[in-house]
């Protein structure tokens, strides 16, 4: 099973041989393909051989690039996830609009009781207005229970000035946790033969990966969890390095404990059975504690 989230952050050649990724540096260093989830080229300053990368693909291996600044800015995505992809991908363009808002629904409401139950172990007494807003969400969220409840969410977790759209550290770390989170669920989504670009609720057009900016919700306070803790004035590599630690936090889903990267398979194979049956009680959610 792979597990390991490998970051190349200088000057290196990464080649295939043998089923090792070999990394090429003063020193070398190889690592077999079996044990890595997630490959994060963060330095603009490493090449790859085309023969490590179609491996890479093969074993559905995450591979996330750069930019200049050490920001994701892509990720490989293969062609062909699954063999049956023809058949999931005329699926995905049945499914009934009526069972995507009741999915979406479902998803909404685990997003704000995720948000709540955090807000509850910090010790803070916005998380029953939270708990509210659950109860009024109605089909498809309508009233956009959610946009009220990240409001009153992110002013209880980083302060009554804080706002998403400002340039901090906070905000950049909070970004580049997200971005960790969505290749995740764009690989499973991949996977299973699906297509990124149609959303359940989200439908920009000039987003692709709009099915897992849905998927991906109720994981964000994770991410959110790991910041509040960091609490970063700068974010560079250090900072950059322990909010890859998102996808190693351990949650129990199903009855068992796993970690975050397996229960990112579990909770999205819930959700795509959950479209395919019509039936959004299949859907699994997890628990998480300080």
């Amino acid at each position: 099973m792979s597990w390991r989230t490998v970051v190349i952050s200088s000057s290196a050649k990464l080649d295939y041989q043998l089923g090792y990724m070999v990394v090429r540096r003063r020193d070398v260093v190889k690592i077999h393909i079996s044990e890595i989830e997630i490959l994060l080229v963060e330095s603009t300053a490493v090449s790859l051989t085309a023969v490590l990368l179609s491996e890479l693909t093969k074993k559905k291996i995450k591979v996330i690039f750069c930019d200049e600044k050490r920001n994701p800015s892509s990720e490989l995505i293969p062609y062909y996830g699954c063999y049956d992809v023809s058949a999931k991908l005329r699926a995905q363009l049945r499914w009934e609009e009526k069972s995507k808002t009741e999915v979406w629904t479902v998803i909404v409401k685990e997003k704000i009781r995720k948000q709540a139950e955090y807000l509850e172990q910090l010790g803070c007494e916005e998380a029953q207005k939270l708990y509210q807003y659950i109860e009024e969400i109605k089909p498809g969220d309508v009233t956009n229970r959610e946009g009220h409840a990240a409001k009153v969410y992110f002013n209880a977790v980083f302060g009554m000035d804080f706002t998403r759209t400002a340039e901090n550290s906070i905000n950049a770390a909070l970004n580049y946790g997200y971005g960790i989170l969505l290749s995740a669920f764009n690989r499973e989504i991949v996977a299973n033969g699906f297509l990124t670009q149609l959303g359940l609720f989200h439908d920009n057009t000039f987003n692709p990966f709009n099915f897992a900016s849905d998927l991906m919700e109720p994981f964000r306070p994770l991410v959110d969890s790991i910041v509040q803790k960091l609490k970063p004035t700068l974010f560079e590599h250090e900072e950059k390095m322990v909010m890859l630690g998102v996808m190693q936090l351990e949650v129990i889903i199903g009855g068992r404990k796993e970690f975050v990267n397996n229960a990112i398979k579990i909770y999205s194979h819930s959700v795509f059975d959950a479209l395919i049956e019509r039936d959004a009680s299949l859907i699994k959610s997890y628990q998480y504690e300080l």
